[in-house]
């Protein structure tokens, strides 16, 4: 009885340690068997990305129905610290390599099978389509861009029913958040499965050959997990900020490393803004927004591999350029879709400032790909954790000028 009773209560972090471990061992003693597990994880990944979308949609059609004149939201604040966050990461990066410039080896992309966009314009016409699609099928594709433009319009103009049709929604949502806190609990066993696959089937040696970028890569994701972003929040809550971020990275960014996806840690997030007693007419709003465009991890990836490219190349890079590549990056990241690998098909679109043909960059692509294992959990981990983060600066910078 007690065994059971700390699975389904138990500390989840630790829980998940176990898991990861486990999934570990699994992957090196025996692979063969820990390729099979991997439905485990895809099992656990699929009812996080099937619930998500429901909820997000309840969720904010809920908070925006039954908003009050006088309450008081901090989206914009919050908004502010995605774009800033997103820009400044893509800053770093472009030092980060600088410094210490990696070059790749451009095999062939033939296996690449991918149509990335032609160019920024492309990433706003995308999000445009996006916006104006249908609500059902929104859902069912997970495309939150959508899901946010109709549970808004549809809360917006809910406000003049009546309190019994914005109750139904309530508990709807209620029901959702129930549903999802069960699927989570089984987070161990779904990360145990994709570890062990992952391990089995690639192994670290993949990763050798591309050793320096990647150590760039994790390297810059880090600093702007533990420097950046804690100066940002320390601006908007003139306190200690890092109790706070190594909350979010623990309890946020540990689940997303392992599913690498921003749409399927949606769930997370919203359980932990509950837990740290955020505004939900806040959270439940800019949590999936920042799925969508709150890309610190994406402008880190597209700039440091399109840079790479570059000093393979041999293309000289002066400041304005520099520049003009992070307000790209940050663009174009804020268009990057949030499942695994979004960020890579947005290479192309940094890669023609300098003039790269669109196949060359598909080889960057390619490397990316192959990095993936590190640099895409590396990547959603720090989106995600971000999410939560700035959502809890900015209500906690609301609450101390009151």
């Amino acid at each position: 009885m007690k065994i059971t009773e700390y699975i389904v209560k138990g500390n989840l972090v630790v829980q998940i340690t176990i898991g990861l471990l486990v999934g570990i061992v699994l992957g090196i003693t025996v692979p063969e068997f820990a390729s099979s597990l991997y439905f485990l994880g895809e099992l656990f990944l699929m009812a996080l990305k099937a619930a998500a979308p429901i909820l997000v949609f309840l969720l904010i059609i809920s908070s925006i129905a039954n908003h009050k004149s006088e309450q008081k939201t901090n989206i914009k604040s919050v908004l502010y610290l995605y774009l800033l966050g997103t820009f400044l990461s893509a800053v770093t990066a472009v030092l980060a390599s600088v410094c210490f410039p990696s070059y790749i080896t451009l095999r062939g992309s033939e296996t690449v099978n991918l149509l990335p966009p032609t160019g920024i314009s492309d990433v706003f016409r995308d999000i445009l389509f996006k916006i104006v699609d249908n609500p059902i099928h929104a859902i069912i594709q997970t495309n939150f861009i959508g899901i946010l433009a109709w549970a808004i319009g549809i809360g917006v103009f809910m406000r003049s029913c009546s309190d019994h049709t914005k109750q139904f929604f309530n508990d709807l949502s209620d029901i959702v958040i129930k549903l999802i806190r069960v699927i989570i609990r089984f987070a161990p066993i779904g990360i145990m499965g994709l570890v062990a696959s992952t391990i089995a089937d690639t192994g670290l040696a993949t990763l050798l050959e591309y050793l320096h970028v990647v150590l760039v890569l994790v390297g810059t994701m880090l600093f702007i997990a533990l420097i950046i972003n804690p100066l940002i929040v320390f601006q908007k809550i003139r306190k200690n900020p890092y109790p706070l971020v190594f909350t979010c990275l623990k309890e946020s960014g540990i689940t997303a490393f392992f599913t690498r996806s921003s749409a399927a840690n949606v769930p997370v997030n919203l359980n932990l803004a509950r837990k740290l007693n955020l505004d939900k007419d806040t959270y439940s709003v800019s949590i999936p927004l920042g799925a969508t465009i709150n890309m610190e991890g994406a402008a880190v990836t597209i700039t440091i591999l399109t840079l790479a490219a570059v000093y393979t190349l041999g293309i000289k890079v002066d400041i304005l350029t520099a520049i003009l590549l992070s307000v790209i990056s940050a663009l174009g990241a804020c268009g990057a879709s949030g499942v695994p690998g979004g960020s890579l098909l947005l290479i192309p679109v940094a890669a023609s400032l300098f003039n790269i043909p669109t196949d060359t960059a598909m080889m960057v692509v390619g490397v990316g790909m192959t990095i993936s294992v590190i640099q895409d959990s590396m990547e959603t981990s720090l989106n995600s954790s971000t999410d939560i983060l700035f959502t809890a600066a900015a209500s906690i910078g609301a609450s101390r000028k009151e």
